[in-house]
């Protein structure tokens, strides 16, 4: 990046309104959500409603959903489509979550037990099935074909994303081309949907969609790449979950991708092991091996990298307190320790 633009950069991170004030701007709007998340959750089956209710109000920063209020505001939208539109995208990735974590085996999520863990691997797959069923009935609800065409090919996506994912675990071969392309599918892609949905909603031309979905994928690229390096940067209090559990299920994310490039020939061995048998016998070495070889260090710089096209997306939206509010994000997706 040119040095005058990570000065540019660097300035404006100092005089952005803080991750607090973004999430007070859209309290009225997030309020709205969540009464339509408990609505849409109630069920005459009893699991079915407390399974759903103990993922989706576990904690975490719903940064999609919230994606989706920012940017319909900073497109000027005044309907009230956003308010469903944020809740399914929350609907469809909380499914996600819980299908990733049985097919993971995990069982911490946001500092606390894993719906498989409470209440086993069947009931955590049925209601991840129920929370997609009922996304895509929310969709009818909102009687846009272009929406409904947009959320269904992201969750295609994202179930593709899912498998190619685990096509590649325990494989040290994985290329850093590749490991992007998971990346996309099954984190970046639904960023970008919902971005994207806001200028749908406000009828926006073909070069304003494009900003949007410029804007979310890079953002959604940010946070996972950021969410990788945590892995063997962080405290377990800070991540929420166990440190090292991407290693644990013998995953190769760009770190350990970095790692194995640059490092010496014993400390590729070492961490090509790892991958391949997983677990977290050598945890603590390898975590010194991604530190010294500046995996660290260069898979941050990807991770601003993308932050800042993400916020170059914007420079033909208004400038208004809701433009902000996504620059922010985006500087906080890299800046951010859990």
């Amino acid at each position: 990046m040119p040095m005058h633009a990570a000065e540019n950069n660097s300035k404006m991170s100092a005089s952005l309104p803080s991750f607090e004030d973004v999430k007070t701007l859209a309290d009225d709007d997030m309020k709205a959500v969540d009464a339509l998340i408990r609505r849409s959750l109630q069920s005459d089956v009893l699991l079915v409603s407390q399974v759903a209710e103990y993922i989706v109000t576990g904690g975490g920063k719903r940064l999609r959903p919230l994606i989706v209020l920012l940017a319909a505001r900073a497109l000027g939208y005044r309907g009230e489509h956003q308010i469903h539109v944020a809740a399914i995208v929350e609907f469809i990735h909380t499914a996600t979550l819980l299908h990733d974590d049985v097919v993971d085996s995990s069982d911490r999520r946001r500092g606390r037990d894993t719906a498989n863990t409470v209440f086993g691997n069947q009931a955590s797959v049925l209601v991840g099935d129920f929370l997609y069923s009922r996304a895509f009935q929310m969709m009818v609800g909102i009687g846009q074909m272009r929406v409904m065409e947009i959320l269904a090919d992201a969750t295609n996506t994202i179930a593709a994303g899912e498998v190619m994912q685990l096509m590649n675990v325990h494989d040290p071969d994985v290329s850093e081309t590749a490991y992007r392309k998971v990346i996309y599918r099954k984190t970046a892609r639904l960023f970008e949907a919902g971005a994207q949905i806001a200028a749908v909603l406000t009828d926006r031309n073909p070069t304003d969609e494009a900003a949007m979905i410029c804007y979310g994928q890079n953002l959604g690229t940010a946070f996972q790449l950021v969410d990788d390096a945590l892995d063997y940067d962080a405290s377990p209090e800070e991540l929420g979950k166990n440190l090292g559990d991407d290693l644990a299920e013998g995953k190769p994310t760009l770190p350990l991708i970095y790692a194995m490039e640059k490092g010496t020939n014993a400390e590729k061995q070492m961490i090509r092991h790892a991958i391949e048998e997983g677990g977290l016998d050598k945890l603590d070495e390898i975590q010194a091996v991604v530190e010294s070889t500046g995996a660290l260090a260069y898979t941050a710089s990807r991770a601003r990298e993308a932050a800042n096209m993400a916020i170059d997306a914007l420079h033909g939206v208004p400038d208004t307190e809701y433009k902000q509010a996504m620059i922010t994000i985006a500087d906080f997706a890299v800046r951010r320790r859990s």
